[in-house]
């Protein structure tokens, strides 16, 4: 019988709020976490926006000389981690480290400690470079901290595979527990490339919003016809995943089912996606096969959405091909219209919005869908504008990252009698 994983604590900071709850009421609120850029001086760049994690106070979970010595991504994911561990009842004491693990997802590092250090290395010559450089920039060290911090020994790794890495974390996650490697894993993803040079490497690469500097709140619109691009964000989400059996001995509140995971490859262009669709609806099968389900039984479907003139009827595409006239039965929303895009942290932050609407009965809307890009096929049920009351059994989340990678999870309400 395989072994099932179930998730027993989360934990996230976001752009609408340092908390859950905050990142939940936010989205359901249909509030937009968009607003000028504070982390930088963007006074001179044609884009002035971003979704930036405010207002947070890293020492309410983590020691300030240890805050120190973290990239802002590590930092992210380390205040996210610690409320995971707490929220799931976890301690030092009571678990066993050797069974407890750490898997995450990230697509830059340490993007500030890079911008800093270069610009020491030309203006004051190699050796006057911060001597934390390469420790706090690389990827792995976020969950290598959280794996310090909370004195967890099994695997501690990190997962890239763009702005699908939040997602496919998840799943690796799911299997390593499935597999009997580990039976409590903290995985999600984060993110932190709200700096200079990162809005500027992805300014010149045209993918960002340029229209909307003047109204913030309006310029991710997923699958309007006025979306020009995504508007980037920052985070971290993590959840804790962990064996069934494993969390009904110790007792643990059970939010939902990690029911299925499928990924696949476009295998088709550095930074698009394949306009057939036919990978990202390829992931999409190989989820619901490893749940075992069928595609009517998904209610939900938060999108990857990303109010990019080719991302949104690609996916709308996608998911034609996946669920065939059940597309058009689902309610599919795209949150990053109030999150922006999280990138590495993406998919892991909407993986909790899944979990929150399996449990509270809320599909969140996709906001600034004022008029749905109908002529080239976005003609689905995107919940536009307002959430909708509606007991969902079943969500999934999907996720689409450049070089073709494509991730998908399936959440659902946790019954024991399930196989």
């Amino acid at each position: 019988m395989k072994r099932r994983v179930v998730i027993t604590g989360l934990g996230a900071v976001s752009p609408l709020g340092n908390s859950v709850d905050e990142l939940w009421k936010g989205v359901c609120a249909g509030k937009s976490g968009v607003a000028p850029i504070t982390l930088f001086d963007a006074s001179d760049y044609d884009i002035r926006i971003a979704a930036e994690v405010k207002n947070l106070d890293p020492t309410q979970w983590i020691d300030r000389k240890e805050v120190r010595k973290m990239a802002r991504f590590t930092m992210l994911a380390s205040c996210a981690a610690v409320q995971a561990f707490n929220d799931a009842g976890l301690s030092k004491d009571t678990i066993d480290p050797w069974r407890t693990g750490v898997l995450l997802g990230n697509g830059i590092g340490g993007f500030e400690v890079m911008e800093t250090s270069m610009n020491k290395y030309f203006t004051a010559g190699a050796g006057r470079m911060p001597p934390l450089t390469v420790p706090m920039m690389i990827t792995n060290e976020a969950p290598a901290n959280i794996s310090m911090m909370l004195g967890l020994k099994s695997v501690s790794w990190i997962l890239a595979t763009a702005c699908a890495s939040g997602t496919d974390a998840l799943g690796a996650a799911a299997d390593l527990i499935r597999a009997g490697r580990m039976d409590i894993c903290l995985s999600g993803g984060t993110e932190a490339p709200v700096t200079g040079f990162g809005v500027g490497c992805f300014t010149v690469l045209k993918t960002l919003a340029s229209s909307f500097n003047d109204e913030p709140e309006k310029a991710s619109r997923p699958f309007d016809v006025r979306r020009e691009g995504f508007i980037i964000g920052e985070g971290a989400g993590i959840l804790v995943l962990e064996e069934l059996e494993h969390a009904k001995k110790r007792g643990a509140h059970i939010y939902a089912e990690l029911a299925g995971y499928g990924a696949s490859c476009d295998a088709y262009h550095i930074t698009s996606p394949d306009p057939s669709g036919e990978g990202g609806a390829r992931a999409v099968i190989n989820a619901l096969d490893d749940a075992g389900i069928a595609p009517e039984a998904v209610q939900y479907y938060n999108a990857h959405g990303t109010s990019t003139p080719i991302n949104d009827p690609t996916e709308t595409t996608m998911l034609k091909k996946a669920f065939g006239d059940h597309a058009y039965k689902m309610k599919i929303s795209s949150t990053k219209s109030m999150t922006g895009h999280c990138l590495g942290a993406a998919g892991a932050l909407e993986a909790i919005i899944c979990v929150k609407t399996v449990t509270d009965g809320i599909i969140p809307p996709t906001i600034n869908l004022d008029q749905p890009d109908i002529e080239h096929g976005c003609d689905l049920d995107y919940v536009p504008n307002k959430a909708v009351k509606m007991d969902v059994d079943c969500a999934a989340s999907g996720s689409l990252g450049f070089g073709g990678h494509n991730g998908v999870v399936i959440l659902r309400k946790f019954e024991e009698h399930r196989q």
